[in-house]
């Protein structure tokens, strides 16, 4: 009978699997497999939030598959190898990646496998559509999200995700092929050892049922308002489907299908999964940009290196109140609202004007969400320096900002409860509050809360200078 292998990456759902599905049209039994192999992926190896949704998200899938889920370790071309070999596959199936390093990989797994007579097919289950499908109007990649975006609708979103293939019979495991060389989930040592993750885990239900409960919350309850209430940091009325479609547990023809019916309330959503085919559609055509600036000019920008401010951006203890918030629940949940995320990497590269590229860092490292195009292309965008980007004299202002979006101030109350008994007027900017109401609230400056680590008027003009040498 013949036999394929399915290799599971980032596509860890059985529901609109194009290589799941062409395994089981073709072949009578299907090996389903997970190779961890992080060294691949360096520079850019999965930080210590994306381990924990990572390890959750194969327990399901392994639950999914009827606990039929091989897992190995070690590199990943020479794991296939011998799997074909030791279980005499005759193809091997995957869905595409897109990272530079990830496509270097693939690139050598397919060539290697033909060569030995092995059916070796990729297929696209992450985007859309393939970064070499959309083109401008010169045949080239685009640069600004606008026409690419109008480019997608003339395309047509596809609407028509696969269905879950009927498995019964055909999943082959472990058990059924002796000497596989498989290892348990538990062995890749994905968990932290010190116990940092409950915040986490309370956040967040990292299965296939948790992005299917949470895509049908947000269609029954946030779509209607999220043209507006995706700017307000203290409603849920974002989708929190990110990390879903980074691991691949939801994918982006599902998210067009349910939303298929909902018209003019759907643009607006729709049109941020197009920035995510637009930070990928980025990535894979200037692979630099995980690293370095797409704008060269602010490749010699004289950046600081202020470690203490670092150091109190990351622990959210800049005396900026928004900015603090943000990086708290960061911190505890390993999400930040999309609002704040452009705000408090605006204060780091802008008002701190410390390195983009540490905030990346940061933010994957911290982020269950973290994906390398969209971080790439948040974190140029804000800076100044990317494609479609913010010009760099666009300098969010965090107090003004607050009071826009957070007027009542119920993001920093839950997220910085030492500033909760500040009234409206002042809990965006405390260090400015007359001193009877800093009593009243209970709070000393220096003491329970810090003072700012900047002044937001003179680092606003601060970089401008610095930006006028470059420019």
């Amino acid at each position: 009978m013949s036999l394929a292998i399915v290799w599971f990456r980032r596509d860890l759902r059985l529901s609109d699997n194009p290589a799941l599905a062409a395994a089981l049209a073709n072949h009578e039994r299907v090996l389903p497999v997970y190779i961890h192999a992080p060294e691949e992926e360096a520079p850019w190896q999965p930080g210590a939030a994306s381990r924990w949704w990572l390890h959750h998200a194969l327990a399901d899938l392994s639950t999914q598959l009827q606990d039929r889920l091989l897992i190995r370790r070690g590199l990943s071309l020479a794991a296939l190898q011998d799997l074909v070999q030791r279980s005499r596959a005759d193809a091997v199936y995957w869905n595409r990646l897109y990272e530079p390093a990830a496509i270097r990989r693939d690139t050598e797994v397919k060539q290697a496998l033909r060569a030995a007579g092995v059916t070796a097919v990729s297929n696209n289950a992450a985007l859309l559509f393939e970064p070499w499908e959309v083109q401008n109007r010169q045949g080239g990649a685009y640069r600004v999200f606008t026409p690419f975006w109008k480019r997608l609708l003339e395309f047509g979103l596809p609407q028509r995700p696969l269905a879950v293939p009927g498995l019964e019979g055909r999943l082959v495991g472990p058990a059924a092929l002796a000497g596989l060389g498989g290892c348990a989930l538990a062995e890749l040592d994905l968990l932290p050892r010190l116990s940092w993750d409950q915040g986490i885990a309370g956040a967040w239900h990292p299965t296939r049922a948790g992005a299917e409960a949470r895509l049908d919350e947000f269609l029954a309850t946030g779509l209607s308002h999220y043209a507006h209430g995706r700017d307000l940091p203290d409603k849920d009325q974002v989708s929190r489907l990110s990390p879903y479609l980074h691991f691949g547990q939801l994918g982006p023809r599902e998210i067009v299908s349910a939303c298929r019916d909902d018209g003019h309330a759907a643009a607006e959503f729709l049109r941020e999964l197009g920035w995510r085919e637009f930070a990928h559609h980025l990535l894979f055509h200037f692979p630099h940009t995980s690293d370095k600036p797409l704008d060269e000019r602010f490749e010699s920008f004289p950046w600081r290196d202020d470690q203490a401010a670092m150091q109190a951006w990351q622990l959210g203890k800049t005396g900026i109140p928004l900015v603090d918030a943000g990086m708290r629940q960061l911190w505890a949940s390993g999400w930040m609202h999309n609002r704040v995320r452009m705000i408090v990497a605006s204060f780091l590269s802008k008002n701190l004007l410390l390195r983009w590229q540490d905030g990346a860092r940061w933010f994957w490292d911290t982020l269950v969400d973290a994906d390398l195009a969209s971080n790439s292309l948040g974190w140029q965008w804000t800076a100044g320096c990317g494609a479609d980007a913010a010009p760099y004299f666009r300098v969010f202002n965090p107090v003004l900002q607050g009071e826009k979006f957070d007027p009542l101030g119920g993001y920093v109350r839950h997220w910085v409860p030492e500033l909760a008994g500040l009234p409206p007027k002042w809990i965006h900017r405390p260090w400015e509050a007359p001193a009877d109401v800093l009593r009243t609230a209970g709070l000393t400056l220096g003491e329970d809360y810090p003072y700012p680590v900047v002044d937001l008027k003179a680092s606003r003009q601060r970089a401008l200078d610095v930006w006028a040498t470059v420019k």
